[in-house]
């Protein structure tokens, strides 16, 4: 679903922040990426969801050359992504259960097909209470809970996750770990990038490492 060869990106007239990075994301695959802070996880997760371009080597996403994806199909591509942010990036004007709906209208579908679907995945996840609540007066974990099921409502064919436990507690965190195991079970295949090396020892998985640049696999 993802290739990298001998990808290298640089910002401006910088260094190369990944250099040489090869490696592929298999369908229905479940992989940790970890690294120091500064390493370029962040970077390596805004290539896979096509936000940024190599500077050289080649990107392949569903088969298609990322460096020559635009309009139309990067559009059509990267709603086959679905990405919780560290920073959330939902909208202050839209409820969470508007919010979490929002993929499934971009999709076009009527709110009627899939209300019951957005309201039991928030219930979930612990929001039940908070579907009329807009983004301003949630909590960090409150705003990470919907960033993570606005991310999965539409079942996405991969999903990115950039520190998905990091403003939730312990017991809520490993459920939501066994909730993205169980969407991989059920075919998406899942990045999830994580400090947490607890977490990856209770739900192991392949680990991608990334240091120095470059990345190292660990099946």
């Amino acid at each position: 679903m993802i290739r990298f060869e001998n990808v290298g990106v640089r910002y401006g007239l910088g260094p190369e922040v990944l250099n040489d990075v090869s490696f592929e994301i298999e369908a229905s695959s479940f992989q940790y990426l970890t690294g120091p802070s500064g390493a370029g996880k962040t970077t390596l997760m805004r290539l896979m969801f096509l936000g940024l371009k190599p500077s050289r080597g080649q990107l392949t996403v569903f088969n298609q050359n990322a460096a020559t994806l635009t309009g139309v199909p990067l559009a059509a591509a990267r709603r086959r992504i679905g990405v919780v942010f560290q920073d959330f990036r939902l909208l202050d004007h839209m409820t969470t259960y508007e919010n979490v709906g929002l993929p499934l209208r971009v999709l076009g579908k009527d709110e009627a097909s899939y209300r019951a679907d957005v309201v039991e995945l928030l219930e979930w996840v612990g929001l039940g209470n908070r579907l009329d609540a807009y983004p301003p007066v949630l909590s960090g974990g409150e705003k990470q809970r919907a960033a993570i099921a606005r991310a999965i409502i539409a079942k996405p064919d991969i999903l990115l996750a950039d520190e998905p436990t990091g403003n939730v507690d312990p017991a809520l965190g490993n459920r939501l770990i066994r909730l993205f195991f169980e969407l991989n079970r059920l075919g998406t295949a899942v990045v999830l990038a994580t400090h947490d090396y607890h977490l990856i020892e209770t739900f192991p998985a392949r680990r991608l490492v990334i240091d120095a640049g470059e990345v190292l696999d660990y099946d």
